[in-house]
């Protein structure tokens, strides 16, 4: 037996018991929708993992993901409603179904390409129903800014996109000059769709930077909220030692720690 059958198989029986009367109270009281926040959490520390180039804990995180999509998995086969192995050979036969140019006789396609072959699987073998618009496969379910990636990289792929960089760095400065403009009329403390609105645009325009550099914005963000919660922290600690309290009127002293924590991660 193969390493990774094997391996596989461990993980398999100890859910299965887990999920048993004799498991555990906490493993057999989860379902797939109580899963879901520990899904999109995993994913992200496995993100953080990469980013951070280290190979032990990305394995560790890779881990827990395969432990979470397999319970799920589980979870439906104890409902007889689909088996974890009908999850496996779905996907596998998936990956051979869409890669003729792989599996029924190796032939050079470029990326484009293999793209639309994808597309043209799903509706003439796999009976999809054809997208009355591109935008139409972006799933609503996506968060608003993953989203937003997703459709401007459909968009893209239909020619609709900027000729370079610039362009897209000229409608951020006018997306942030609106924005200004209207956060003028309603007054820094109104609530104001407007407002909402303009904001949403310059949001927009920033995801779309991020997709034209290919950056992952969902992964930039992450890396942000990191370095912010770290940043935070030895402020939080620098003021505690000076015994100084935190708030507007140690502000300029907040600053200077930050400025610190800053030049501390660059050395």
């Amino acid at each position: 037996m193969r390493q990774e059958t094997r391996a596989f198989e461990g993980l398999y029986d100890i859910i299965k018991k887990l999920r048993s009367p004799e498991g555990c109270p906490w493993d057999r009281e989860q379902t797939p929708r109580t899963l879901r926040g520990n899904l999109v959490e995993e994913t992200y520390e496995c993100l953080e993992a990469i980013d951070a180039q280290n190979p032990e804990h990305v394995r560790e995180e890779l881990g827990d993901l395969f432990l979470l999509t397999t319970m799920i998995a589980y979870m439906y086969e104890q409902e007889g409603l689909f088996s974890v192995a009908d999850a496996l050979d779905g996907i596998a036969a998936k990956l051979v179904r869409r890669h003729p140019h792989v599996f029924d006789g190796p032939r050079p396609l470029s990326s484009a390409q293999v793209l639309d072959n994808w597309a043209r699987i799903k509706v003439e073998q796999e009976g999809r129903k054809p997208k009355d618009s591109l935008l139409d496969g972006v799933s609503r379910s996506l968060p608003p800014l993953d989203r937003a990636c997703q459709l401007q990289k459909k968009a893209a792929q239909a020619g609709f996109d900027w000729p370079n960089i610039q362009g897209i760095m000229d409608k951020i400065q006018e997306e942030l000059a609106e924005s200004a403009e209207a956060l003028g009329l309603a007054g820094p403390d109104a609530e104001s769709p407007a407002v909402e609105e303009e904001l949403g645009d310059l949001l927009f325009s920033v995801i779309n930077l991020c997709r034209y550099c290919r950056a992952d914005p969902s992964a930039a963000l992450h890396r942000s909220n990191v370095k912010f919660l770290r940043r935070f922290t030895y402020v939080e600690g620098e003021m505690k030692k000076s015994g100084q309290p935190m708030g507007q009127e140690t502000l300029a002293l907040m600053n200077r720690y930050w400025e610190d924590a800053k030049a501390a991660a660059r050395e």
